[in-house]
């Protein structure tokens, strides 16, 4: 049983009470110790059943995450290794950031799994190191990963909503990927959308990239707050993931335009001739961009929107649907276009023009 990490700012804590003794037999559920940092306290236990071995604790110590607090053995007189050997063992050694039930520790030492392998970040239990065990192909005396063979690259969705499930269409349309699941902080893990389960919250993007997934698509579409959009993108690249541009089968690019990285292009759209489109910019089913456009990071260009030849369209800025929007405008950073709203003129950085006006 390892020392969890209570708080990602301070990896050492407080052993403030010790509620077992060497030999003892315990029950899951059953109270192990207490530890506290300067900003909580936790009480820690019994994960499984079993007998308290190598036991070496005090109440008082200061504690490090992922050092030993004890063995649970499964008999009485079972001994733990010498603390030599464990170390000379690289797959016994838990990185001080691991958290990691007693369970998962010996499933992962029973099968040789490197334990710098495993996400350091959430609580890795005997279901994660089953999955990731599940995921191993060995050939020869060469292990690699599911994730990694030849075929269809793996790909995640983040996000369950409407905007998820379009992008689920899309990327079954196209077939270029292997959909692995959808990763949403707000469904219940297990639960189904379109057929694909929900692998949980962000804590399941750390459990994913330890089997190999590397791309994901930001199925969130920022409609109300594109700041929810970006802090997505934030979260999946301080994860280690990279955004693809997706372009559905039906939609037609020019060969001369340029997409960045998590632009999403959705079916019967039209994107023209030395068009920019920047990072993470959504253009929706139906819409319009014509010759020479540039368009921004994170813009949301709706469904059945018109923009005119050398349109300028700032970062975060939402065109709404059925916008017209006129040759050479600039709208800035931030504007938002309400639906069916015809734009003649230039439109400042936070700008709004209302539904179905004439701007100006």
């Amino acid at each position: 049983m390892l020392y969890p990490l209570l708080n990602s700012n301070e990896p050492e804590a407080l052993l403030a009470a010790v509620h077992v003794s060497e030999g003892q037999r315990v029950a899951a559920g059953d109270l192990l110790f207490t530890l506290e940092t300067t900003k909580s306290t936790a009480e820690v236990a019994a994960e499984s059943p079993g007998y308290v071995a190598g036991l070496h604790a005090a109440r008082g110590q200061i504690v490090s995450a992922g050092d030993m607090f004890c063995f649970l053995a499964d008999t009485a007189d079972w001994s733990p290794p010498p603390a030599e050997a464990a170390a000379s063992d690289s797959t016994s050694l838990a990185p001080a950031s691991l958290r990691i039930t007693q369970p998962a520790l010996a499933l992962a030492q029973r099968t040789g799994l490197d334990l710098s392998k495993l996400p350091t970040g959430p609580l890795v239990t005997e279901k994660m190191v089953k999955e990731i065990i599940g995921n191993l192909v060995v050939v020869g005396n060469i292990v690699s990963n599911n994730n990694q063979i030849s075929g269809p690259p793996a790909i995640l969705i983040y996000g369950g909503g409407g905007h998820g499930k379009a992008l689920i269409d899309l990327l079954r349309t196209l077939g270029s990927y292997r959909l692995v699941g959808v990763v949403d902080d707000g469904l219940p893990s297990g639960t189904l959308v379109m057929g694909l389960p929900v692998l949980g919250g962000r804590e399941a993007l750390a459990v994913q990239y330890a089997q190999g997934v590397r791309l994901a698509v930001n199925a969130v579409g920022g409609i109300g707050s594109v700041t929810v959009r970006i802090k997505v993108f934030q979260t999946l690249a301080q994860a280690g993931y990279d955004c693809p541009p997706v372009v559905h089968p039906t939609a037609w690019v020019e060969s001369s335009a340029s997409l960045a990285a998590g632009v999403q292009v959705f079916p019967h759209a039209y994107v023209g001739s030395e068009v920019q489109v920047g990072f993470g910019t959504v253009i929706n089913t139906g819409a319009i961009v014509s010759h020479e456009c540039v368009l921004g990071e994170c813009v949301n260009i709706s469904p059945g929107a018109i923009l005119a030849g050398r349109v300028q369209v700032g970062d975060g800025a939402l065109i709404g649907m059925g916008v017209t929007v006129n040759l050479q405008v600039q709208v800035g950073a931030g504007a938002r276009l309400g639906n069916g709203a015809t734009v003649k003129t230039d439109v400042p950085p936070n700008g709004i023009v209302r539904a179905g006006t004439v701007h100006p």
